[in-house]
């Protein structure tokens, strides 16, 4: 039996992540804006990781303002010509630096362990602006952010080893009621022809954190039908 900590928890990654890792027998300390953890106040996150035993840390949190995540409204339109500095501000706060210091306190906490982060295929390439209709565009600030945690991963990883394994995962677009008309413009342009199953995620969670995958670290591990191979 593991003890594994999930940020994000009540998320669409993070509550399948919950669930999953519940029903494999692990122990699952959620951790989640809705359960009370705000993630940008640095003492908060210091007495947590204090407090919290466990040597996995998945971190499914995240800001993205066309999918109301952490109770925010969906934008109805958006352009990096009118972008709010706030906006990008938030993004940067919530998304890049409450991750490092999530990851930071773990680190600093115990004395070994591993961490799955979440990026997106928007850290690894531009948004397709042909996907998007009605005025609206992926806001730049998500994508900015997500590449940023790449970095964070990556340097992360190397300036905590050999002691903790720190990896990255990068999904692509994800089934989540979004209108039929968006799954099939985004369908047309993945290799494999369809958006993701949130369920198509748990495997490379799984492959991360096992035990007997000992030997990687500072990866990035695209989950997105090929997107990024095109």
């Amino acid at each position: 039996m593991r003890d594994i900590i999930i940020t994000g928890s009540s998320g669409l990654i993070g509550s399948l992540l919950v669930d999953h890792y519940k029903a494999c027998g692990d122990c699952v300390f959620p951790i989640d804006l809705n359960l009370g953890n705000d993630l940008t106040d640095a003492d908060q996150v210091r007495s947590l990781f204090g407090d919290l035993k466990g040597s996995v840390l998945i971190n499914a949190f995240a800001y993205n303002p066309q999918v109301c995540q952490m109770g925010r409204e969906p934008l109805s339109s958006y352009s990096f010509r009118t972008i709010e500095l706030q906006q990008m501000r938030e993004s940067m706060e919530i998304n890049v630096v409450s991750l490092f210091s999530v990851c930071r306190e773990f680190i600093n906490s115990r004395k070994h362990g591993k961490i799955v982060n979440f990026s997106s295929i928007y850290g690894l390439v531009s948004p397709q602006s042909r996907i998007y209709s009605g005025g609206r565009e992926k806001p730049i600030d998500y994508g900015i952010s997500k590449a940023a945690t790449i970095s964070l991963t990556k340097q992360l990883a190397v300036l905590a080893a050999p002691d903790f394994r720190i990896n990255c995962i990068a999904p692509g677009g994800i089934l989540n009621s979004q209108d039929d008309d968006f799954v099939s413009r985004y369908s047309s342009v993945s290799p494999i022809g369809r958006m993701m199953n949130v369920n198509e995620i748990i495997c490379a969670v799984d492959f991360l954190i096992a035990d007997e995958n000992s030997y990687t670290t500072g990866i990035v591990l695209p989950v997105d039908g090929g997107w990024t191979a095109i």
